[in-house]
């Protein structure tokens, strides 16, 4: 009965605020009638934060969270017995079904998620199962003649660059003319969070943390790698009065070299954050091809200074990028999008992943998948992660368990699959065309605590705490020697002597802190033994913090009026990175515990600071910190979800004292495997099968966080030798020879180019001629006069025989084209040369292509249970060296390009498919080969600015149709052009949706109507 008052006092405050409401609405105060304009202004905005933080949506997930259907089925039959005609007890009635029903239904949810989840787990180990199968068919000693196709020079443009690109270790001792000549470039990526060098505002909101610090530190790190000669970090440039005006700088110099040490490579050009600009972030994900289409200038420019730079005798080559290092889902999209349009190798680290927070947004039970979606926009950025896993030569992680527990969830990554596919690797036996990236455990950032008084940590006296207790019995001097930071924290307790429970987190959800206070709130055990410090970022009013910011703060203080924690928790507006060493020493002098909940920690760098300074630790079971306990032995792990768990852990270590003071040694005997070491080795260098869990934390080398103040620019120790992983694993993997990019053919100097992309197909598959001649013509009235300024590129799904025959169905001699890109980007062909494919193009495409393996398992994968074997079958006459075209008979049951690629990426095959002419037929092409890369690749190589581009397409097309939009250039898209596309075999219902892909409102896309007139384009 006690749950029923429990909802029952719920009900009531439901009933009393929507009594309220209505009120306010039918008899507005005087005060709220007068300022109409103010109203009119800032309504919209007034009734969203209302929306946020409505009473009623408060309780009834309060109703709906923690009590089960039968107990409110109860208070409705109870409700129905004592009906009357009173109005509130109808109403009463009426809520008791309503909420009943939304419990039965959010239930349902649950379940049919629970088994869309557990379907998807089979379905992935069932593709596991049958790779594995499938490469266990070769017999460990025969070897595929053919196997290194893929990786040799073809005299091609854009190969890949070989292990003799190498760097350059302290013991050699190489001539100045050979060092000279070992400039490498390297490329960060990371669009996430503020990002400057100096004065990092860490918390400032839920995205600025400890991975933006990282990822600047790594930045400096190699720069001052010998034979690495510059660094760019790119990311976004914000122009904002709501920022500092740093963050809209387009330039910062990091370093230079010698800034750190005068002897280290002191002939780079050092490390730079290069700041382009770009969309916010909230609206990022179709944005992201036009940040990268700026990054692909900046680069090709820096290239080519780099280049005429060392160029004694001779034409400049240029300097191409010798890795792209991409940060967040966001960054590794970006870097593997750079990747494949230069075709340099790229790495990525996730930081913290999608499918990891949706399994745990999903099991709080907050929001059903479609809301998490809408909310997270989690499917698009899960796809974002999967082409980052597509395209990395190497994947940084932080520990063993987000590589088996975190990317061991994603269908591109399966860790016994890796195994045996390096395993065969190494006795040079085939992989049948399959691939898993490499994964490389880093030294995460630890920390120097060189300044950390050991004395002081094994024997911490309360002499500081009595006097800071005892305020009005010392003198003014020993107050003000006591930190500032100590007495605002304090002055929220009502008793101080109690140990102190500490949590120091950005104010986000999934830091989980609302789960912590509601532990702390209902175990009366844990509220009596100790008191509970919230420090959660800096903040001067709650109303301008971020949205996510600004829920976790008024929830925590619902909660402490809910629970009463008035004098029992501590939640200060305000503190410095140096008060961060104070605070944990305060706890440790209350004996007090840390403790890190959060619903999963990539790494976990303040368990690792606060048993620097002698404090248990109680953590999540999720990400790095079972490695990090596993090593220091110094506290207990949780589920975050559990918060009986959370106080039981607590309760533990506060309570039993010697088990705290067993917690508190070993933690302090084992942080110094977290220091630098007196040689800084490669600590991550790729982890062996039978290596230890904890030998990826032995090394672990440091750069300075926040022990001991905020000077943190000359210790990144640490840093360097993540660097040093970084850079050996790449010269490890690597496989081709460096080449010569320049381009070989070229139209002449173009100023405009324009392209044609509509996919002209109508409701049998072939090319409705009147379409494309009428778009032909008009396209070419718009460069008739323009004396060979004007260039003609035309863009299909179609093969190359094929485009021919139409273009003379049409009249138009191909060769007024520069360029015919051909079977969805898989072939290039320069018409006023030839009518042949590129071979150049297709050396610089064929990167990871499985070539015959892949032939047969497509069909197989493709077709839907039921369907008949003539569904799907494989197109000879369409197919080519670098396109496998099948036919797909009308109504055939078959998978969408979502359901196809999945199953393709569980068994290692790393390809693009395309459904074109009108889902007549699917073109399965190299990873890098699609119409927009094509673009991409003749823009660097005949030196075209992208914004001098324009692309003219249907509303509809192929697959590929959205992939056309996005970017730097101009899109014209004619309405009514195109009747019949493919769009219907393109992504499942829970897939993400075309405005995460491509930003329709955008300036550079132009709709036109049926009989417009194409805008000259060439006074625009």
């Amino acid at each position: 009965m006690a749950g029923n008052e429990w909802i029952n006092g719920y009900l009531e405050a439901i009933l009393d605020a929507g009594a309220k409401l209505r009120e306010q609405t039918l008899n507005p105060p005087l005060s709220a009638a007068r300022p109409l304009r103010r109203r009119t202004e800032y309504g919209s905005e007034g009734k969203e934060k209302a929306a946020a933080y409505s009473p009623t949506k408060y309780f009834v997930e309060e109703v709906v969270s923690r009590f089960d259907d039968a107990d409110l089925h109860k208070t409705w039959v109870k409700a129905v017995a004592k009906r009357n005609s009173q109005e509130r007890n109808n109403r009463l009635e009426n809520l008791c079904w309503r909420i009943w029903h939304l419990a039965r239904k959010k239930k349902q949810i649950e379940l049919e998620d629970a088994r869309q989840l557990v379907k998807k787990r089979l379905e992935q180990e069932q593709g596991r199962k049958e790779a594995a199968e499938d490469i266990s068919e070769l017999s460990e000693g025969e070897k595929e003649k053919g196997e290194g196709n893929a990786n040799k020079d073809r005299s091609g443009n854009f190969a890949r660059i070989n292990s003799d690109v190498r760097m350059l270790s302290e013991e050699e001792d190489d001539g100045e003319d050979e060092t000279k000549n070992r400039r490498l470039y390297i490329v960060l990526v990371s669009l996430h969070g503020l990002v400057r060098g100096e004065n990092m505002e860490l918390g400032r909101d839920s995205d600025t943390g400890g991975q933006v610090k990282y990822v600047v530190e790594l930045a400096r790190a190699l720069a001052a790698t010998k034979g690495v000669y510059r660094v760019d970090l790119l990311t976004r440039q914000i122009s904002s009065p709501d920022v500092d005006w740093t963050y809209g700088e387009p330039v910062e110099m990091l370093s230079r070299p010698s800034d750190s040490d005068a002897t280290a490579n002191g002939d780079g050009c050092g490390a730079y954050i290069v700041r382009l600009p770009y969309i916010a972030k909230e609206s990022l994900w179709p944005h992201i091809p036009e940040f990268v289409d700026r990054a692909l200038a900046h680069i090709t420019n820096v290239a080519r200074a780099l280049g005429e730079q060392s160029a004694d005798e001779g034409p400049a080559q240029l300097v191409w990028p010798y890795a792209i290092h991409g940060h967040y889902a966001d960054g590794a999209e970006a870097a593997a999008r750079l990747a494949g349009a230069l075709n340099v190798p790229a790495v990525v680290t996730g930081h913290s992943l999608g499918r990891n927070k949706l399994d745990q947004l999903l099991k709080m039970g907050l929001m059903g998948r479609g809301e998490i979606d809408v909310t997270y926009r989690i499917a698009r950025r899960i796809e974002a992660e999967e082409a980052g896993l597509d395209a990395a030569q190497i994947v940084v992680t932080s520990t063993r368990q987000e590589v088996e527990e975190q990317w061991g969830l994603y269908d591109g990554f399966d860790l016994r699959l890796e195994r045996k596919l390096r395993v065969r690797r190494r006795r040079g036996v085939s992989c049948l065309g399959r691939y898993m990236p490499r994964m490389v455990v880093r030294d995460s950032p630890g920390m120097d605590f060189s300044n950390v008084t050991t004395q002081e940590l094994v024997i911490e006296g309360d002499g500081d705490l009595h006097t800071l207790i005892n305020s009005d019995k010392i003198t003014a001097q020993a107050k003000r020697d006591l930190p500032p930071i100590w007495t605002e924290i304090m002055r929220f307790f009502t008793n101080p002597h109690k140990p102190m429970i500490l949590a120091l987190s950005r104010p986000d959800p999934k830091k989980n802190v609302v789960t912590l206070l509601k532990a702390f709130g209902e175990c009366r055990p844990l509220r009596e033994l100790a008191n509970l410090s919230l420090i959660l970022g800096n903040r001067e009013d709650i109303e301008e913090m971020s949205e996510n910011g600004a829920t976790v703060l008024t929830t925590v203080l619902k909660l402490i009026d809910r629970y009463d924690l008035y004098g029992h928790v501590a939640y200060p507006k305000h503190h410095t990175q140096s008060d961060v060493p104070r605070i944990y020493r305060l706890a440790a002098k209350t004996k007090g515990v840390f403790i890190n909940p959060a619903l999963v920690e990539p790494f976990g760098l303040t368990l690792i600071e606060a048993a620097a300074y002698g404090l248990p630790v109680v953590a999540t079971k999720n990400g790095g910190p079972v490695d990090i306990l596993k090593a220091l032995n110094n506290g207990l792990l949780v589920d975050p979800h559990d918060p009986g768990a959370i106080a039981d852990a607590l309760l533990k270590l506060l309570a039993d004292k010697s088990l705290w003071l067993d917690c508190r040694r070993s933690g302090l005997r084992n942080i110094r495997r977290f220091s630098p070491p007196r040689h800084t080795p490669a600590a991550c260098s790729p982890f062996d099968d039978d290596e230890p869990l904890t030998d990826s934390l032995r090394a672990l080398d440091s750069i300075r966080f926040s022990v001991d103040g905020p000077d943190l620019t000359h210790s990144m120790n640490g840093t360097h030798a993540a660097a040093d992983a970084i850079l050996e694993a790449l010269r490890r993997h690597r496989g081709h020879a460096v080449a010569n990019r320049t381009a070989v053919f070229s139209p002449g100097r173009r100023q405009l180019l324009l392209v044609i992309a509509a996919d002209c197909y109508g409701e049998s598959g072939h090319l409705v001629i009147d379409n494309l001649k009428e778009i032909i013509e008009q396209v070419m009235d718009i460069g008739s006069g323009a004396g060979g300024r004007v260039g003609y590129v035309f863009s299909s799904g179609s093969t190359l025989a094929e485009v021919a025959d139409a273009m003379r169905c049409c009249d138009v001699d191909p060769k007024v084209f520069d360029a015919l890109i051909c079977s969805s980007g898989a072939e290039l062909c320069y018409p006023w040369r030839d009518m042949a494919a590129d071979a150049a193009y297709g050396s610089h495409v064929e990167f990871r292509w499985p070539a015959e393996h892949v032939k047969s398992a497509v069909p197989r994968l493709a077709k839907l249970e039921g369907a008949e074997e003539e569904d799907m079958i494989v197109d000879e006459a369409a197919s080519s060296v670098h396109c496998y075209a099948y036919s797909v008979k009308p109504g055939a049951k078959v998978r969408k390009v979502d359901g196809i690629r999945q199953r393709l990426r569980m068994r290692g095959f790393r390809c693009n498919l395309v459904y074109t002419q009108a889902c007549s037929r699917l073109n399965v092409v190299p990873l890098f080969a699609s119409r927009p890369c094509a673009l991409r690749y003749l823009s660097i190589q005949w030196g075209i600015d992208l914004s001098k581009v324009v692309v003219y397409a249907g509303e509809k097309g192929d697959t590929d149709h959205e992939r056309l939009l996005p970017g730097l250039h101009k899109t014209i898209i004619f309405r009514g052009l195109v009747s019949h596309g493919s769009e219907r075999l393109l992504r499942d219902d829970n897939g993400y949706k075309m405005e995460d892909v491509a930003p329709l409102d955008s300036p550079n896309i132009i709709f036109l109507n049926e009989n417009s007139k194409i805008p000259d384009i060439m006074n625009m």
